[in-house]
């Protein structure tokens, strides 16, 4: 990893995650990288972009998660590769670019089991946003320019899809404090509170992290 500084942020459906996301990258001048992460796979993979699009943050079942498990890290022109279904493809191409980007550069990784992906990476931050109800339903209404009914179902199934995706995929729970180092209520702090507070976060991390913790 080489000491880059990698924050990944999960985050609830119209909390601001994104947007969280987005100007802490300015704020510590490195890339945001959400759905630019899927044209990045696609590229390393082979695959056609519009198959991660398709399949983005979508659940499947625990037995084939146990398969694609098993046949990870196997090379893209394996046997075993090359049977796999697609979704099993498109986890493990996101898997390894997320791991390819730690290993580049700097920067902020927006959803998508990426602090899963960087478990074993000491200089990852990992950081969960929520908001209050309210909040995030008018949130949604301004973003996609729907009543708040809409914007509560569009809530509510993204969460459902993003719990899902995480929980098959990861060894933790979507949403759990124990799954993260920092959760952020943006309703609380507002989105450049969540900024300040996740950069307060890498900073004292990075110190901890020098003195061997201790």
């Amino acid at each position: 990893m080489n000491g880059n500084l990698v924050v990944t942020i999960g985050r609830q459906c119209g909390s601001g995650g994104k947007r969280i996301g987005e100007k802490l990258a300015e704020r510590l001048g490195v890339k945001c990288y959400d759905k630019e992460l899927l044209a990045l796979a696609a590229k390393n993979s082979g695959l056609c972009e519009e198959l991660f699009e398709t399949h983005d943050e979508k659940p499947t079942s625990s037995f084939l998660y146990s398969l694609v498990m098993d046949t990870y890290s196997k090379a893209y022109t394996s046997s075993a590769y090359m049977d796999m279904p697609l979704n099993h493809k498109i986890f493990l191409a996101q898997f390894d670019t997320i791991k390819k980007l730690a290993n580049e550069e700097s920067c902020v990784i927006v959803g998508r089991c990426a602090d899963y992906a960087l478990a074993e990476y000491p200089n990852v931050s990992t950081v969960f946003i929520t908001a209050s109800n309210e909040d995030k339903i008018a949130y949604l209404q301004e973003i996609y320019k729907v009543d708040s009914a809409k914007a509560k179902d569009i809530m509510v199934k993204t969460d459902k899809k993003r719990a899902s995706y995480y929980n098959y995929y990861s060894s933790k729970k979507w949403g759990d404090s124990r799954s993260y180092d920092l959760c952020i209520n943006r309703s609380s702090v507002g989105m450049d509170g969540a900024v300040d507070m996740i950069v307060e976060l890498t900073r004292v991390k990075k110190i901890w992290l020098e003195q061997g913790k201790k």
